[in-house]
């Protein structure tokens, strides 16, 4: 029997084809787990692209737009609020005030749009909720919140004369702010008059918080004139802007104007152009002149109480140089207290002959405005407000175009020159 011996050699050989057997098997075997790893990325990537593609197809194709923008502040409280949608229709829009008060509105016809049907309120927080639904009938949600401008960031013009008035060939629009104006130009760009009669309108600033609009002339008579404010959004001052969308219309009436001579001490009443009647008065006494100018009346009072304390005549002991509470058939003329009006404690001599008032225009006149035949009542009757009293040959300075509606006091070129556009 023959014995074999290994040598070292051949053992260190043996092991170096082990080695090379278990390593091929150890290649082998790394390259099928990658493999594996690679099969299962795959696999996980055709089972996302599944989901995503499910997930596209259940998804609403309508898109919901809110505005005002959520969180928005100092938001619009005219047209603001808004839903529309694109690719479906709108199926429910509801909007409440924080405290969940509804607010009511209207969806368009054909879906597409939904807005509230007044005016917001100012400093108020809304939220709207809304729905649509695709050709699908899958559905869509959009949610949004904002709050509309405080009156502390805001300004509003208080006006004359009013919407559907009819008024007096001299009447200008005059618009007060409630607070003052920085960007002139900006707000006055938001409001357009116009005249049925195509006079051009020029606007004219007296201050910060004063802009009136005339004609170069007198209004034609029976035209119509057209106020338009389209303010909302603008910012008038730093943070301050305007609320205020509407269109205001008035009539102008027949062409009067009344001409007041204080040296003759007669007023002669015309209407396109023609006389219609004189009547005696009595202006402003020497210490006391009636200005002189074109003069707009702004306010009519059938009784009126006029105590001189309040515009400046005043005796030693600080009251009025008189204080009557029943001043009949009175206008008034200027800011500072100039009126047209009936006289009933004067004698009847001075009417015509002597000037004896504080400054107004006064006319015979009896106490309690109770009889029409008086001239104060007649003129009363046939005035309105907007028509013209030029008072001429007085003593005294022309009024100021700023006290009253008196800007027909200034020029053209005067006019325009306080325009701001």
């Amino acid at each position: 029997m023959e014995t074999r011996v290994m040598t070292d050699s051949k053992r260190r050989s043996g092991w170096k084809v082990a080695s090379v057997l278990l390593g091929g098997v150890l290649a082998l075997s790394a390259c099928s787990g990658e493999d594996g790893k690679d099969a299962a990325a795959e696999a996980s990537k055709t089972s996302q692209a599944q989901i995503d593609e499910a997930a596209a197809k259940a998804v609403s194709k309508a898109r919901i737009a809110i505005s005002p923008k959520n969180g928005t502040s100092n938001a619009s409280i005219n047209n603001a609020a808004k839903v529309t949608v694109t690719d479906g229709t709108l199926s429910e829009v509801t909007m409440t005030t924080a405290d969940g008060t509804a607010v009511a509105g209207t969806l368009a016809a054909d879906g597409k749009s939904w807005k509230p049907d007044g005016q917001l309120e100012r400093s108020t927080t809304y939220k709207i909720s809304a729905t649509a639904k695709d050709a699908d009938g899958l559905e869509a949600h959009e949610n949004a919140s904002f709050t509309t401008v405080s009156p502390a960031n805001s300004f509003i013009g208080n006006f004359t004369p009013e919407d559907g008035s009819t008024v007096g060939v001299g009447m200008p629009v005059s618009i007060n702010f409630n607070k003052a104006i920085t960007d002139r130009k900006a707000v006055q760009s938001g409001i357009t008059v116009t005249s049925s009669s195509g006079q051009e309108v020029v606007g004219h600033w007296f201050n910060s918080q004063r802009l009136d609009f005339r004609p170069e002339q007198y209004w034609a008579e029976g035209s119509t004139v057209t106020m338009k404010l389209e303010l909302d959004g603008v910012e008038g001052a730093d943070g301050v802007y305007g609320v205020q969308q509407k269109t205001v219309t008035f009539k102008i009436g027949r062409n009067q104007v009344s001409t007041v001579d204080a040296a003759s001490k007669i007023m002669t009443v015309t209407q396109d152009g023609k006389t219609i009647k004189t009547i005696p008065i009595s202006a402003g006494s020497s210490e006391n002149p009636t200005y002189n100018g074109q003069m707009v009346i702004s306010e009519k009072f059938k009784e009126t109480r006029m105590n001189g304390a309040t515009v400046g005549f005043t005796d030693d002991d600080g009251k009025g140089e008189y204080d009557i509470k029943d001043v009949p058939h009175a206008m008034r003329l200027s800011t500072s207290g100039t009126f047209i009006h009936g006289n009933y404690w004067g004698p009847d001599s001075v009417f015509g002959s002597a000037n004896t008032s504080h400054g107004c225009v006064g006319l015979n006149d009896v106490k309690g405005a109770g009889d029409p035949k008086q001239p104060a009542a007649w003129f009363y009757n046939s005035s309105i407000v907007g028509d013209v009293v030029i008072v001429k040959n007085s003593k005294d300075t022309t009024i100021k175009p700023e006290n009253g509606l008196n800007g027909w006091n200034m020029n053209w070129a005067q006019w325009k020159a306080g325009s701001a556009v």
